[in-house]
């Protein structure tokens, strides 16, 4: 399957399973010194290969690419291993996130994918000038991040890989929440 193509059906599957409305979140992938980006405002039910943005991986975002883009170019040039970064907005991350503390999954699975899921706090105004950085920065040593209020960003070697790290943090998440609300959160 061509890059591209598949692109838009991990972008779509975000949609298809819950862990996005249709219009959130954002995907990229990386070619070399270049990456395909989801444009800005993209409808995961009817985006097309050919809506990807091109941006190159240094120096401004093309037009029309995701408000995103430049935390995408973050990512690559800081984690060269980093092939694909999704950006997800999973209802229960970010519902057991809001307190500001990073995640610390209860179930097995969260345990041996990412014992610790690191959650940054930035003001919603200052979004745009700092979530590149920061974001970029823990995706260095995390497979995945939380920035508090708005949701998950998974990078991976391949999209495979990021798309699994954004889906199991959403089943910790929720696996998290009924345990608390069971009462049996923490027990052993």
């Amino acid at each position: 399957m061509d890059i591209k193509q598949e692109l838009v059906r991990y972008y779509r599957w975000l949609r298809q399973y819950g862990n996005n409305d249709s219009h959130s979140g954002n995907a990229s992938v990386r070619v070399a010194d270049y990456l395909w980006v989801t444009p800005t405002g993209a409808c995961a039910d009817t985006l097309t290969a050919e809506d990807l943005v091109r941006c190159p991986l240094t120096g401004p975002c093309s037009q029309g690419a995701s408000l995103d883009g430049p935390l995408h170019q973050q990512v690559y040039q800081r984690n060269p291993s980093a092939r694909a970064v999704l950006h997800s907005h999973g209802p229960y991350t970010v519902a057991a996130t809001l307190d500001g503390q990073d995640f610390i999954p209860l179930d097995f699975e969260g345990q041996l994918y990412f014992p610790r899921v690191p959650v940054a706090v930035i003001a919603y105004e200052a979004y745009v000038e700092k979530a590149p950085s920061a974001v970029a920065e823990l995706l260095i040593s995390y497979p995945v991040a939380v920035v508090r209020g708005h949701g998950v960003y998974a990078c991976g070697e391949t999209l495979n890989l990021a798309y699994k790290w954004s889906c199991s943090l959403e089943l910790s998440a929720r696996t998290a929440l009924i345990a608390r609300g069971a009462g049996t959160a923490g027990l052993s």
